[in-house]
Protein backbone atom coordinates (compact mmCIF):
# COMPACT_ATOMS: atom_id res chain seq x y z
CA UNK A 1 0.00 0.00 0.00
CA UNK A 2 2.68 2.35 0.61
CA UNK A 3 3.62 1.87 -2.73
CA UNK A 4 0.94 2.45 -4.17
CA UNK A 5 0.24 5.74 -1.75
CA UNK A 6 3.84 7.48 -2.98
CA UNK A 7 3.25 6.93 -6.87
CA UNK A 8 -0.44 9.01 -6.66
CA UNK A 9 2.07 11.69 -4.21
CA UNK A 10 4.66 11.75 -6.91
CA UNK A 11 1.72 12.31 -9.60
CA UNK A 12 0.49 14.90 -7.48
CA UNK A 13 3.82 16.80 -7.29
CA UNK A 14 3.97 16.75 -11.05
CA UNK A 15 0.15 18.21 -10.88
CA UNK A 16 1.24 20.74 -8.33
CA UNK A 17 4.51 21.65 -10.52
CA UNK A 18 2.14 21.97 -13.76
CA UNK A 19 -0.52 24.43 -12.09
CA UNK A 20 1.76 26.24 -10.37
CA UNK A 21 3.37 27.55 -13.86
CA UNK A 22 -0.20 27.43 -14.71
CA UNK A 23 -0.68 30.53 -11.85
CA UNK A 24 2.10 32.71 -12.74
CA UNK A 25 3.76 33.43 -9.76
CA UNK A 26 0.60 32.45 -8.10
CA UNK A 27 -1.41 35.67 -9.62
CA UNK A 28 -4.24 33.73 -11.08
CA UNK A 29 -6.75 32.26 -8.55
CA UNK A 30 -7.65 28.74 -9.52
CA UNK A 31 -4.11 27.50 -10.48
CA UNK A 32 -3.10 28.89 -7.38
CA UNK A 33 -6.19 27.14 -5.08
CA UNK A 34 -5.04 23.48 -7.51
CA UNK A 35 -1.73 23.61 -6.84
CA UNK A 36 -1.74 24.54 -2.41
CA UNK A 37 -4.44 21.11 -2.60
CA UNK A 38 -2.25 19.36 -4.95
CA UNK A 39 0.96 19.79 -2.56
CA UNK A 40 -1.08 19.46 0.71
CA UNK A 41 -2.29 16.20 -1.04
CA UNK A 42 1.19 15.00 -2.43
CA UNK A 43 2.96 15.72 0.91
CA UNK A 44 0.46 13.85 2.75
CA UNK A 45 0.32 10.94 0.68
CA UNK A 46 4.55 11.38 0.90
CA UNK A 47 4.29 10.95 4.88
CA UNK A 48 1.83 8.00 5.03
CA UNK A 49 3.96 6.07 2.61
CA UNK A 50 7.03 6.87 5.04
CA UNK A 51 5.77 5.22 7.38
CA UNK A 52 6.62 2.32 6.49
CA UNK A 53 9.23 3.05 3.44
CA UNK A 54 12.74 4.34 4.44
CA UNK A 55 13.32 8.44 3.67
CA UNK A 56 15.79 8.14 1.35
CA UNK A 57 13.80 5.69 -0.99
CA UNK A 58 10.40 7.47 -0.27
CA UNK A 59 11.96 10.80 -0.92
CA UNK A 60 14.17 9.80 -3.56
CA UNK A 61 11.24 8.27 -5.61
CA UNK A 62 8.89 11.03 -5.02
CA UNK A 63 11.54 13.89 -6.17
CA UNK A 64 12.28 11.15 -9.15
CA UNK A 65 8.37 11.21 -10.37
CA UNK A 66 8.15 14.69 -9.63
CA UNK A 67 11.67 15.55 -12.08
CA UNK A 68 10.59 13.34 -14.78
CA UNK A 69 6.82 13.89 -14.72
CA UNK A 70 7.00 17.88 -14.57
CA UNK A 71 10.11 17.11 -17.55
CA UNK A 72 7.29 15.14 -19.61
CA UNK A 73 4.53 17.61 -18.87
CA UNK A 74 6.98 20.63 -19.62
CA UNK A 75 7.56 18.81 -23.26
CA UNK A 76 4.01 18.24 -24.11
CA UNK A 77 1.92 20.44 -23.06
CA UNK A 78 4.62 23.67 -22.60
CA UNK A 79 6.69 22.95 -25.36
CA UNK A 80 9.80 22.98 -23.67
CA UNK A 81 12.82 21.93 -25.03
CA UNK A 82 13.45 18.24 -26.02
CA UNK A 83 16.61 17.13 -27.06
CA UNK A 84 18.78 14.49 -26.08
CA UNK A 85 20.71 15.71 -23.23
CA UNK A 86 17.71 16.07 -21.39
CA UNK A 87 16.29 12.94 -22.46
CA UNK A 88 19.15 11.07 -21.10
CA UNK A 89 19.24 13.24 -17.87
CA UNK A 90 15.26 11.86 -17.64
CA UNK A 91 16.84 8.27 -18.40
CA UNK A 92 19.26 8.65 -15.29
CA UNK A 93 16.64 9.71 -13.03
CA UNK A 94 14.34 7.11 -13.58
CA UNK A 95 17.37 4.54 -13.34
CA UNK A 96 18.32 5.96 -10.21
CA UNK A 97 14.65 5.30 -9.44
CA UNK A 98 14.16 2.12 -10.45
CA UNK A 99 18.04 1.12 -8.65
CA UNK A 100 16.58 2.54 -5.30
CA UNK A 101 13.04 0.81 -5.39
CA UNK A 102 15.09 -2.50 -5.84
CA UNK A 103 17.63 -1.69 -3.17
CA UNK A 104 14.87 -1.11 -0.50
CA UNK A 105 13.71 -3.98 1.44
CA UNK A 106 9.96 -3.03 0.96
Amino acid sequence: MAWILLLIAGTLEVVWAYSMKLSEGFTKLTPSVVTVVMMMASFGLLSLAMRTLPLGTAYTIWTGIGAVGAFIVGVVFLGEQLNAMRVGAAILIVCGIVLMKLSSSH
